[in-house]
């Protein structure tokens, strides 16, 4: 898709446009970023007059990377109008930056126009940053010019730490035009650069004071797991009141944080206030998964403020279990199988509660005493093998029988075990206000009936009323084998 189609497209999707300028001398390398966040996307760059891509293959003077377009080095022909675009799931970006070649004149070391935004400090301090540097592979710092003139004075006056120029107790006279020169590696050839910025003196209400690493100690050896994310912490002071230079950051071995695997390592800053007016700072060090290469690299923490940077660095060493590791694991692994088997023990009996304690009253029989009047009453009815009930008027109005006629008339029309022998008294007639289950025996073997001639001899065990009550009841056993009687 060349620049023209990408053009009528953004007719359909929403697209920004913003746009940059960036000038360079001639013969030096030059390196442009697109202006657009564009972390983990796929950006195309293109010449915006003639539509053409630029390749993103290594090796040739121009090319491009990414976010960054190289030109190793500039000619004069390069100056024009490049455009990055970057797509994404609905809708598209794309943005212009200018770039301006400038070749080297007699008697003048920069171009107005070269020069980059004003850098600032105070009357007692100052610090000048190379700018630009950020963006070449493996830059170095050769040297520092004031107004196209190198760098004259006392020694103590300038010191110079990475991409940084520290000029102690600056006055008036130290405002001026400063120039770094630096070269940067790129496919194993060397290319020098050189960027200019502008250095004004002002007056700081805060008070600049040396910058100290409270943490971590130089040389330290974090403890860690391979595999497993890990967070390391640097924390600084850095001057009284907010400072205008204020810089906590690490680097692994010697690659700034930010430019590292991104997926892996993440840094978070945070500065803030304290009481005693102190001003401090705290970098974060995220390495998601401790690899082996980790153990061999050194993570250097650097902090930084007008007057002067420190730094620390510290390695990573991987865990060494303790002897006693293994006795509190296996410890733990009980304690939670134990606590899953009262817990699953405790949900099979919210499900078979009414089974389970049936089931320990039949082994354990634990309401069975000797005292239990009901039981007793129940064993002996089990044992006798008659029951004789007498049929009244009065049966017929009561309208449920007490508890030993239930278990009585329960073992003889269910179990089977007992006999039943109903005897009618007086005349009852209809038997319908009777309870059904004597209904139902007088139905299959019907009643004795006391009669009136009976009256004469009640006690007469010839009669026929005696015979009958004889005849249904069971034979009598010797005394040796007679177990209960009736």
């Amino acid at each position: 898709m060349d620049l023209l189609q990408l053009i009528l497209l953004s007719t359909f999707l929403s697209v920004s446009v913003t746009s940059e300028s960036f000038h360079a001398m001639e013969d030096e390398a030059l390196v442009v970023k697109c202006p657009q966040d564009c972390q983990n996307r796929t950006v195309k760059w293109y010449h915006t007059q003639t539509n053409q891509l630029i390749p993103a293959e290594e090796g040739g003077r121009i090319h491009s990377s990414g976010r960054f377009l190289w030109f190793l080095p500039t000619s004069k022909e390069d100056s024009g109008n490049y455009t990055c675009v970057t797509h994404y799931s609905n809708y598209t970006k794309q943005s212009t930056v200018s770039v301006m070649v400038y070749l080297h004149k007699q008697g003048i070391c920069f171009p107005s126009q070269i020069r980059y935004p004003n850098d600032t400090g105070t009357l007692t301090s100052g610090r000048i940053v190379c700018p630009t540097i950020d963006n070449y592979e493996k830059a170095t710092i050769v040297k520092w010019y004031k107004d196209c003139k190198p760098l004259q004075g006392p020694r103590e006056k300038y010191s110079m730490g990475g991409k940084y120029l520290f000029i102690k107790r600056p006055q008036k006279t130290d405002e001026g035009h400063y120039t770094c020169h630096f070269t940067c590696i790129h496919s194993g050839n060397i290319y020098n650069v050189s960027a200019t910025r502008i250095f004004r003196v002002k007056e700081d209400v805060s008070s600049p004071m040396p910058s100290q690493i409270q943490y971590p100690t130089d040389n330290a050896v974090i403890q860690v797991e391979s595999g497993s994310p890990v967070n390391i912490s640097c924390g600084a002071f850095l001057g009284i009141g907010k400072q205008n230079i204020a810089v906590v950051t690490w680097e692994v071995n010697g690659i700034k944080a930010e430019y590292l695997n991104t997926s892996r390592f993440h840094e978070d800053h945070q500065f803030f206030m304290r009481g005693d007016r102190g001003y401090y700072g705290e970098s974060i060090l995220t390495i998601e998964e401790v690899k082996e290469e980790d153990l061999l690299s050194n993570f250097t923490c650097t902090a930084l403020n007008e007057i002067d940077h420190v730094m620390v660095t510290v390695t990573l060493q991987l865990k060494v279990p303790c002897k006693g590791d293994n006795h509190s694991t296996y410890t733990t692994i009980g304690i939670l199988v134990l606590l899953s088997i009262i817990a699953l023990l405790l949900i099979l009996y919210q499900f078979f509660r009414i089974d389970i304690v049936l089931l320990c009253q039949r082994i354990f029989k634990p309401y069975k005493t000797q005292d239990d009047a009901a039981n007793a009453l129940e064993m002996r009815i089990q044992k006798s093998r008659r029951l004789i009930i007498i049929l009244t008027p009065q049966l017929i109005q009561c309208e449920e029988f007490g508890y030993e006629h239930q278990i009585a008339l329960y073992s003889a029309l269910i179990q089977n075990n007992i006999k039943v022998i109903l005897l009618e008294m007086e005349t009852i007639g209809n038997y319908a206000g009777l309870q059904e289950s004597l209904r139902y025996i007088i139905k299959q073997q019907g009643t004795i009936k006391w009669k009136e001639k009976h009256k004469e001899c009640p006690h007469a065990s010839n009669s026929k009323f005696w015979k009958l009550v004889r005849y249904h009841m069971p034979l009598i056993h010797k005394p040796s084998q007679l177990n209960h009687a009736v």
